[in-house]
């Protein structure tokens, strides 16, 4: 069983993607954290329980790492815009299995009181130039969503078009399963969340 867990939203910087969030939602992200193994820091918004968006970007005042940043990140450029979605599993061995080749092998990682394990790829990008989503299983009852104050944003949908959806909805059926996520054709690999803000609805690339 696979459920969405986030969204993220990438920069070339951190400050440009939180604008980018925070332009199109009308409402403020959250504190920096940071992910030491990977050289990256991001900043979190609440989607309403269990489901979150993360701006993310590389850390310019880390080392680089000794492996490929996930979510492409080495090598993104642009605006800010939907890199990646996350669907979390309680097996993510039996959710990899499952899932197209390349997803990634299981990287075990802790920030404070949480605790996961995110299958990563070996060059950091994910399959279907990364329509597939990233999987990850959380370790304990911790899961940031929790800790998020509520900026009165739900999503209602997520739309995924890529050229190869046909073929990665075969690959990987169980996605069709997730409410939230649209799948169909498009040109790029192109991602549209659709958010409920106090401000009424807003769509955020």
């Amino acid at each position: 069983m696979i459920a969405l867990d986030h969204l993220a939203v990438a920069g070339e910087t951190l400050e440009a993607a939180v604008a980018h969030v925070e332009e199109t939602l009308g409402v403020a992200m959250g504190p920096v954290g940071e992910h030491a193994l990977m050289g990256t820091w991001n900043r979190l918004l609440s989607l309403g329980p269990g489901v979150y968006l993360e701006a993310i970007a590389v850390n310019p005042n880390v080392p680089d790492p000794e492996r490929a940043r996930w979510f492409d990140l080495d090598r993104f450029a642009g605006k800010p815009r939907i890199a990646n979605w996350i669907v979390r599993s309680d097996d993510l061995k039996a959710a990899v299995k499952a899932a197209p080749p390349g997803t990634g092998a299981p990287v075990r990682m802790q920030r404070g009181v949480y605790d996961w394990t995110m299958a990563v790829p070996e060059d950091g990008i994910l399959p279907y130039d990364g329509a597939a989503p990233a999987l990850i299983e959380w370790h304990g009852d911790a899961h940031p969503a929790d800790a998020l104050s509520d900026a009165g944003c739900r999503l209602v949908r997520l739309e995924i078009a890529h050229p190869k959806a046909m073929e990665l909805m075969v690959a990987y059926p169980a996605l069709l399963r997730l409410p939230q996520v649209r799948m169909g054709p498009g040109p790029v690999c192109e991602m549209r969340a659709d958010i409920i803000t106090p401000h009424g609805l807003r769509s955020l690339r």
